[in-house]
């Protein structure tokens, strides 16, 4: 694309992208996700935390309520998923054009153009960083800002060179590492809640006329040479006339990390032999996956999140890997369990990764049988979809756990944003009002 930026590449890439009925619909329902999961977030101890703080100094404005719905949605590890980037652009994007379409009250169709730019933005950003990146920083964290500028840029309707300088400032704010792991702090919320605000900032000051730099990414001062040493820059504007990212995003049956999925998925396949009977199991993965969820004793319900061990010890045990699945009473009773579960990197997986995340496991039986389950791709990807019956039945379960009274009205209204109807206001700001009165 002549001598343009890759930023300047990527914003009229975006720009100038078709948009058909079906990725309508498609936005819809992944918006219906997101949503869903930050009123589940609600009923947790740091959506708890989120609540006090937003009625104690007010949620006022677009960036602070994107960075609530952001930081929400992000919590109990239920978010879309994008596979090749490494990504989960729901719980940025969809909080980022959610806040700004709210304060200008736009309605449905404006939304999920924002809401398809912002994924498009994010994924192509994180799918250029490398997988060196991904060891000491949380894609989510570092790219979320590109997809929440590109979002705000959408609603705020930015010409290209002020979009350009959204995005400019929206990379000079990414951070975001994964030492929060040790210790199972609550960090990871606030990565999804700051990029999503992030961008907000950085698209309001761009349509003041404040400037960004236009090759963030690809400058000798920018994004990868600062913090990835394997980076694809090209990767940025690849395939231009693809589908939209979005239609690539993976949905989680599960809650917990999608590096897990793959084996819950396959151990699945294997739950109903007497665990008794189990002399040994053996999970193989991709290395990402053992980088960020190889814990065998996991001591809190998020470790276990982030346990390979736990997830395919519950998945041959219980009918359903739901929250009480990571509870304290579940790992404690899936104690001996894990101790038989060993993990390890294995082909095909280790090089089919990030484009495929797989995995295998393999039960040994005290006579010495042995079983394997496979799966190339986990439920929930693109190529083994969630139904929309199936979306819209997690959506309803998520709106339950998160005390939404009446669920199915406000899924109507969210999938109804693609014959462009307008926004509803979302539950939690009558908690927060509720809360302040209480302060």
């Amino acid at each position: 694309m002549r001598d343009l930026t890759l930023t300047q590449q990527l914003a009229e890439l975006i720009m100038t992208k078709p948009i058909t009925p079906a990725d309508w619909q498609h936005a819809a329902l992944l918006t219906l996700d997101a949503l869903a999961n930050a009123l589940a977030g609600q009923s947790s101890e740091p959506g708890a935390i989120l609540l006090r703080w937003a009625a104690a100094t007010g949620v006022n404005d677009a960036e602070r309520y994107a960075f609530l719905g952001g930081a929400l949605t992000h919590i109990l590890e239920t978010d879309d998923l994008h596979r090749a980037s490494v990504t989960h652009p729901g719980c940025v994007v969809v909080p980022a054009a959610w806040a700004v379409a709210a304060r200008a009250g736009l309605r449905g169709h404006a939304v999920l153009k924002a809401v398809l730019w912002g994924f498009e933005a994010m994924t192509r950003v994180g799918m250029a960083v490398g997988p060196a990146h991904y060891r000491i920083w949380h894609n989510t964290a570092t790219c979320g800002p590109y997809g929440s500028a590109m979002a705000a840029a959408a609603l705020l309707h930015l010409d290209g060179p002020a979009t350009v300088h959204a995005l400019g400032n929206a990379g000079t704010q990414s951070s975001g590492l994964w030492q929060f792991l040790d210790t199972g702090a609550m960090t990871k919320h606030l990565h999804a809640g700051h990029a999503a605000a992030a961008g907000v900032l950085a698209a309001d000051l761009a349509q003041a006329g404040f400037t960004g730099p236009p090759a963030i990414l690809e400058g000798t001062k920018g994004w990868f040479a600062a913090a990835c040493p394997d980076a694809d820059p090209a990767a940025v504007v690849r395939d231009p006339d693809g589908p939209w990212q979005l239609m690539q995003t993976s949905i989680k049956p599960w809650p917990s990390c999608r590096h897990t999925h793959p084996v819950i998925d396959a151990a699945g396949d294997l739950r109903g032999i007497p665990i008794s009977e189990i002399e040994q199991v053996d999970v193989a993965t991709y290395p990402a996956a053992l980088e960020v969820c190889d814990r065998p004793s996991p001591q809190s319900d998020y470790e276990a999140k982030f346990s390979l061990h736990h997830c395919v010890a519950a998945a041959l045990s219980r009918e359903s890997v739901d929250f009480d699945a990571f509870a304290k009473s579940a790992r404690t009773e899936l104690a001996a369990l894990r101790g038989r579960i060993t993990v390890r990197v294995a082909e095909p997986y280790a090089s089919a990764y990030p484009q495929a995340w797989g995995g295998a496991v393999t039960v040994t039986l005290r006579s010495g049988e042995s079983r394997t389950a496979r799966r190339t791709h986990a439920k929930g990807d693109p190529e083994v979809a969630l139904s929309p019956v199936e979306l819209i039945a997690k959506a309803r379960m998520l709106m339950n756990y998160g005390g939404v009274s009446e669920p199915d009205q406000l899924i109507n209204g969210i999938l109804a944003l693609a014959d462009d109807a307008p926004l509803l206001e979302l539950p939690w700001a009558s908690r927060i009002a509720a809360m302040r009165h209480e302060i």
